[in-house]
Order: structure tokens, then sequence, then C-alpha cells
């Protein structure tokens, strides 16, 4: 294992997102140009939906059933899991809902570096595993917020039921989908992230490999290099989201390195139950253990305003996402092995 540590370390992926936090901690005036970070963002979700499409079309949908139904069930479950954790650990109920929905959510940045880490160690992939980002990148936003909904709801109808209908058991219940915002499931569905991301995946699709030579010289040769100049730009910001979570204690930064691991050893087993490949289950732990800090801060600024940022990004991108760059991605890999 120690090996494969420092085998990832020393990627040109992971030491151009040291140079960026390098950058942020001494204060440097690097800084990306806002129109820059955007292209790079759209470049990768691209990228990667239209590599996963143009595989996903050799595959026929038998084999994808299991796969998709596992990523189904992580982005599920883990919602409920993060939140119990945050609940446990003192975390008040919109902030806890904040980081329930972030880690169900995954990175689709952290999949495109361990992409590269198996490139690395030579191991080969289920091809269609990109499919698995788009489907596991809106249910547990949705998941999330049906819980706050939930729990606000029953909370209310306890203190408003009178006492004797406790005694009954009955206690008036409200919709699931009462008081979300439509525009929230817009952006869980249609969001940037989601609507690109799944649209590259469908014209991928449909176009088979037949439009290879078409996609090949710019989002296939040249992703390795887009990815490095993307992650310089990730280090700068998540050096400036460090100074955020140390503010919030030692518990928080804690479960942003450990409930990754517990998470990524889920995602492993639903993988090995999935009858994915050593390759496979390594990026399906991966994303169980990541974090999103696009689509998900997205849905939260709008439904749920009071959730501090600085929490639930502050943690993703600032503790999860390197500990994921630099170590994480190892220890799914070794996880991996063991089940295979």
């Amino acid at each position: 294992m120690f090996d494969s540590v420092i085998q990832n370390l020393m990627s040109p992926v992971v030491m151009f997102f040291v140079l960026g936090l390098i950058a942020s901690l001494v204060k440097s005036d690097l800084k990306f140009p806002g129109g820059l970070s955007e292209f790079l963002s759209i470049y990768l979700l691209i990228a990667i939906g239209l590599k996963g499409g143009i595989e996903l079309s050799e595959y026929p949908l038998s084999d994808l059933a299991r796969p998709i139904s596992g990523a189904i069930l992580l982005g599920a479950v883990i919602p409920v899991i993060m939140l119990i954790i945050s609940r446990w650990i003192g975390l008040d109920l919109k902030n806890a809902i904040g980081l329930a929905a972030s880690y169900g959510s995954v990175s689709i940045v952290t999949y495109g570096a361990a992409v590269e880490f198996l490139g690395h160690v030579q191991t080969g992939y289920e091809s269609y595993m990109s499919a698995m980002v788009a489907i596991m990148e809106s249910p547990a936003i949705l998941v999330s917020l049906l819980l706050l909904k939930t729990i606000e709801q029953r909370k209310a109808s306890a203190a408003s039921a009178p006492l004797h209908s406790y005694s009954s058991g009955i206690i008036a219940r409200g919709s699931f989908i009462d008081g979300i915002n439509p525009a929230v499931l817009r952006e869980s569905l249609f969001g940037k992230s989601v609507f690109l991301l799944l649209g590259s995946l469908l014209v991928g699709w449909s176009v088979g490999h037949d439009a290879m030579a078409t996609i090949k010289p710019l989002f296939i040769d040249m992703y390795s290099s887009i990815l490095m100049l993307f992650l310089l730009n990730m280090g700068l910001i998540a050096g400036q989201r460090l100074r955020d979570v140390r503010r919030h204690g030692l518990k928080l930064i804690l479960l942003g390195v450990f409930a990754p691991v517990v998470l990524g050893v889920m995602g492993i087993w639903v993988g090995y139950v999935s009858g994915l490949s050593l390759g496979g289950m390594t990026l399906m732990g991966v994303l169980a253990g990541s974090a999103s800090y696009i689509a998900a801060p997205a849905a939260l600024r709008s439904s749920v305003p009071e959730a501090n940022p600085s929490i639930y990004l502050g943690l993703s991108l600032g503790i999860t996402f390197p500990f994921n760059l630099a170590l994480g991605m190892p220890i799914y890999y070794q996880m991996a092995q063991l089940f295979s």
C-alpha cells in the first residue's frame, strides 16, 4: 500500500493540486480567471460523459442492471448515514443536512483523478463507470431535502398535535415534497453538472465508437493535461477553505477524513456485490467516499440557506477532497484487492 501512496502522491495530477494548495497557504497572487475556471469545469464534465457514453454503447442494458441499482442504493443510503453521524457529533439539523447532501452526492473531479490513478497502477475497469457518476449525482440531494422536510414536518406536527393524538398514535404528516423549492428540483436534475454529464453521456451513447476519431483529439488525448490545470485551481480554492474548517473544531475535521473511508468501503462492497472488477470496485468506492462541491452546494444555497457553506463546502473541498486525492484512492484500491 505504501508504494501505491507514494506513486499517487508523485503523479502530476496530485502534485499540481499540492502546488495550488501551497500557493494559497503562502498567499501567492496566483489566481485563475473566472471564465477559465468555468471552461475547465465544463470540459471535464463533457469529457467524462462522452467517454462513458461511448463505452456504454458497447454493453447490453442487462449487464448494467446491478451496477446501476447499486449506485442508486448508495445515493439513497449515504445521506441517511451522514445525517445520523453529523447529528451525533453535535451539528444542528440544517448543517447536518448540508453534509448529508454533499457526501451523498459525488465529486466528478475525484472520479477523474481516480481514473488517472488506475492508469498509473495499470488496472482496468468497466468503462461504463462514468455512467455511475451521473446516476449518483442527484439522488442524494433529493433524499437529503426530503429528510429535512420530513423531520421538520414531524416536529411541527408533534408540537401542534393535542395530547390525545399521541395516545391514539395519530400525528398529522405532510407530504414528502411539501415545501421543497421547485428550483431545487430543477437544479438537482438539470443543473450544469448534471445536465452536461447526462447530456454528454447520451450523446456518446448515441454516436458510439464511430465518433471516436472526432472526439479523441480534444476530449481524450488532452484530458490529463486539462485535469492538471483544473486541480491547480482546486488547490487554490481548497487552501482558502482549510481556514474555514479549522474554526469548527477537531471533530469536524476527523469526520472529513474518516467518513469517506467508511463510505468508500461501503461503495467497494456494493461494487463487489454488483460483480465489478478490481478497478470498478475501486471507482465505486471513490464515488461513495467523495463529496460534492458543485451540484450539492448549488442546491443547498437555495433550499437550505441556513446551512453554513464553510461547513459543508469547507469540509468537502478543504478536507475530504485533498484526503481522497492523496491517500483515499490508494486505500480504496487496497481494500478492493481484499474483496477481489
